[in-house]
């Protein structure tokens, strides 16, 4: 299928403003860079917003009733270097107001200055403070999904195998938006959609070096790189979303098809059409409102409110 015009138009925008790419800037650059990128997406209102911290590590609570139960902890995306609670408020606001479920979105650290594992160490203590701490936060305990996008993404599939191997959450399922899960960069989405469609190969490639860099015991860690992991078994409910031109789309679905072969319940769909990233964007595209109702049900088949 063509891109979409929409995100074709983006796109050539984007070009015409003549910003250096991000591998030539450095992380405090490209940090602003992407922030400067995430205006004017939707910001519905919410009935309470709060920022507060798990243990040290900020968060942010949307709640969109007074009575919500069931719980999202939210990881954005951006590399593990750039990214934070502005840049995905919006979609943090629209899940909360789609499911009806509390949304906590984790602030955690960055690369290069906070390299691997400190981001899993952060989502994973986050999302063990959201259950221990279940009832003054107004949630069920039993009922606490993890979720990101892209770097999100590959954090919430490695709280899940890092919950199984400590055997300390009991996590309801795992929303994975074009998730990161392998370090070979070599499939042929990678190919194909190596540069000209936002997120580039050359920019994953940036993006591992400051989380990783070359150190190989933590390039072959399943904490880090989740398709490393030997045995998928018993991990929580999945559902994948990936996007036709995306680098990541042919690793998230791999690892879709290892969980589905492993026994894990999993819910797959490609957009065609799309970019990474386009995932928040509902203001513009059908295709993110359908994504949107997509992972809304997911959530909801797997989420019960008491």
């Amino acid at each position: 299928m063509p891109l979409h015009p929409t995100l074709k138009n983006l796109l050539q925008q984007m070009a015409a403003a003549g910003a250096p790419p991000m591998t030539e800037m450095s992380p405090t650059e490209a940090r602003e860079m992407y922030n400067t990128m995430q205006t004017g997406y939707p910001e519905p209102e919410i009935e309470e917003i709060v920022d507060s911290k798990a243990g040290d590590i900020p968060i942010r609570i949307y709640r969109p009733s007074a009575d919500t139960n069931p719980c999202i902890v939210y990881f954005h995306g951006g590399g593990w270097v750039i990214g934070d609670l502005t840049t995905h408020d919006s979609v943090c606001r629209q899940l909360a107001l789609a499911t009806g479920f509390t949304v906590i979105a984790v602030d955690y650290r960055l690369a290069p200055e906070a390299p691997f594992p400190a981001a899993i160490d952060d989502c994973y203590a986050s999302t063990c403070w959201v259950a221990e701490n279940a009832a003054a936060l107004g949630i069920d305990p039993n009922n606490i999904a993890v979720a990101g996008d892209s770097a999100g993404g590959n954090l919430s599939a490695c709280v899940c195998l890092k919950a199984r191997q400590e055997a300390s959450l009991n996590l309801a399922c795992q929303l994975l938006i074009y998730p990161v899960t392998d370090t070979a960069l070599d499939t042929v989405s990678y190919s194909d959609n190596a540069e000209g469609y936002l997120l580039t190969r050359d920019s994953m490639i940036w993006f591992w070096d400051h989380y990783l860099g070359k150190d190989d015991a933590a390039r072959n860690n399943p904490l880090a790189v989740p398709s490393k992991a030997d045995n998928l078994a018993g991990l929580p409910p999945a559902c994948v979303i990936t996007a036709e031109f995306d680098p990541l789309r042919d690793e998230g679905e791999a690892y879709a098809q290892r969980l589905a072969e492993q026994g894990v319940p999993t819910r797959v769909k490609r957009y065609d059409g799309m970019i990474h990233g386009f995932f928040g964007m509902t203001h513009l595209l059908e295709d993110a409102n359908d994504a949107m109702a997509f992972a809304v049900d997911f959530l909801h088949t797997h989420i019960k409110a008491t």
